[in-house]
């Protein structure tokens, strides 16, 4: 692919030979990250030669996001709810989806007494994305996140420094890591798609922890459910992310955890995404 313009590769990429055409913004995306440049700098300088270096790089990127691998994990970055996330093999990508459970906490957090700090919780935590959209917009909280992989809790505390977003990091399973603790608002976007399910397949450069929980999707979010009012404070808030059709199961599991104001939220896509609940006050 050597002297060749930027607009021939660009070209080149989104063609459907020899390999699966990549999509126009994986291929902006994917050259934009080699010369460093913006998606405006590349339409506006589309007739420069690429350095054969740059070429190359280029197609090996393109090589491997045809194999499946995601962007994110190509450029070694996502934006997030404002957020510019180092993300890696060792973490989920941050969806778009999970803006909504970040929006959701926000509104709760602007909405709660202030007479102290609110104690925020962010279960599953990986790149940290969710916990850092809140500590962001909500500076005035006190985070927590919590993750079992040491590899994804270094990504999301890496990240956490970078942006200068002060979190309590701590490695565990789930409640395990804040035993004896109590919180104000709890988060969590666990695994919860079903063992064996075939979309699996293209994901799977993600890792599979994060992704899959028992036969029906639905393990961690019992356990998570199951445990939450002993980690919340009287009037406290637990809020979800779970599968498009699991709006239903996981109303149903907080009810019988005791919760109540039980909602749940769709996405910008208009799917049912998140699903939440308080505790009584007591």
């Amino acid at each position: 692919m050597s002297g060749i313009s930027i607009a021939q590769a660009l070209k080149h990429a989104m063609s459907p030979a020899p390999g699966p055409a990549l999509d126009r913004v994986d291929a902006f995306a994917l050259l934009g990250h080699v010369l460093q440049r913006e998606r405006a700098w590349l339409i506006t300088h589309d007739d420069q030669i690429l350095a054969p270096a740059a070429a190359a790089a280029f197609e090996q990127l393109c090589a491997r996001r045809q194999r499946g691998e995601p962007v994110a994990y190509l450029v070694g970055e996502r934006e997030f709810h404002g957020l510019r996330l180092a993300v890696s093999p060792a973490v989920l990508v941050p969806r778009p989806d999970t803006e909504t459970l970040v929006d959701w906490a926000v509104e709760v957090l602007a909405r709660a007494e202030a007479a102290r700090p609110a104690q925020v919780l962010d279960l599953g935590t990986g790149s940290g994305a969710i916990a850092l959209a809140v500590r962001q917009a909500c500076p005035h909280c006190q985070m927590t996140a919590v993750d079992l992989s040491p590899a994804a809790l270094a990504q999301a505390q890496a990240n956490g420094e970078r942006l200068g977003l002060p979190v309590t990091w701590r490695q565990g399973s789930w409640w395990e890591a804040v035993a004896g603790q109590r919180f104000d608002l709890v988060l969590s976007n666990p695994p919860y798609i079903a063992e064996g399910d075939p979309h699996l397949a293209a994901l799977q450069h993600e890792p599979q922890m994060a992704l899959t929980s028992g036969p029906d999707g639905l393990d961690d979010l019992r356990r998570i459910i199951a445990q939450a009012p002993a980690h919340l404070n009287p009037g406290g808030a637990l809020l979800l992310e779970h599968g498009w059709d699991q709006a239903e199961a996981v109303q149903s599991l907080l009810r019988q955890a005791g919760f109540e104001d039980i909602q749940s939220r769709a996405d910008w896509g208009g799917q049912w995404r998140c699903t939440g609940g308080r505790t009584t006050k007591g």
